[in-house]
């Protein structure tokens, strides 16, 4: 992506380097298995919380100096947030209604959201309760490291979703979809959370449209990226690759195959009304 000389947002609360409490056990590399199914299907942590992240475990207190590195990557997503606030902006106000903009948290380690506490092996996620997209900046490097999902469009797609489980909090989809879910069988919940997840990958590709078409800032290779990463965190493609086989009752995010197509389709269209991931039956999702 081409982003030189573009702004960066202002509205972010960089948690970096403050100290705070490094959670003890577990994690990204003490057990690859689970950080897969964890760390890469991030999506919004009020769910995520059911599932054994209320709290942070205490552990020691430490301080943390970002690298070069992770600073370039912090004025990405920066540069990536002021984006979306242009994006979503135009596009809530053809649709009648004003964008409020969710505020980055960036943070190493461990953070405290109104949803709860998470580590660095949640993943990025969005809580709602807050209107924040919580980021740990390393994820980046585990992307790659892990899957082999790089590059910069690829990163800004992460970002991106994150950001279109936002719209759905403003449009009213989020809180539905998780009144529906409480209500529900455990299957009947995993499929409107693939759902949801699906709907978030088109709001990415709706955002990366209009990005484009405002700033011209694709280049050659960044819509493969995006794809690819999308495919590589797709839930048949990480129950594979963590333990040979997967259990499509299990999925929360959706198959590689559709989390591809439904970014694609955002990318190709960037129309906010052809995202309806609820009124298909399931199986033709």
């Amino acid at each position: 992506m081409n982003l030189k000389g573009r702004r960066q947002s202002t509205n972010v609360d960089d948690r970096r380097g403050k100290g705070g409490k490094i959670a003890l056990g577990g994690g990204i590399v003490g057990a690859i298995i689970a950080g897969l199914m964890v760390l890469l299907n991030g999506g919004d942590l009020s769910t995520a919380v059911q599932q054994g992240m209320n709290s942070v475990q205490s552990g020691e207190t430490s301080n943390y100096t970002p690298s070069p590195q992770e600073e370039e990557l912090a004025v990405f997503a920066k540069q990536i947030l002021a984006s979306t606030e242009d994006v979503w902006t135009a596009e809530f106000k053809k649709m009648g209604r004003t964008y409020r903009p969710p505020k980055l948290v960036l943070f190493h380690g461990s953070v405290q959201s109104r949803c709860g506490g998470a580590t660095s092996a949640t993943g990025p996620f969005y809580c709602s309760a807050d209107e924040s997209v919580y980021l740990d900046l390393e994820f980046f490097t585990e992307m790659k490291k892990t899957i082999g999902a790089d590059g910069d469009f690829a990163y800004a797609y992460v970002i991106a979703h994150e950001v279109g489980h936002h719209v759905q909090h403003l449009l009213g989809t989020l809180d539905k979809a998780h009144k529906a879910m409480s209500n529900s069988s455990e299957k009947e919940s995993n499929q409107i959370s693939v759902r949801l997840e699906l709907q978030a990958d088109y709001y990415a590709g709706v955002w990366g449209y209009h990005e484009n078409k405002m700033f011209g800032s694709l280049e050659p290779g960044d819509i493969e990226e995006a794809v690819n990463a999308a495919g590589k965190i797709g839930d048949d493609y990480l129950q594979k690759k963590g333990r040979g086989y997967s259990v499509p009752d299990s999925f929360t995010h959706g198959t590689s195959a559709q989390r591809s197509k439904w970014l694609k389709k955002g990318l190709q269209t960037g129309d906010v009304n052809g995202g309806d991931t609820f009124s298909p039956s399931y199986n033709s999702l």
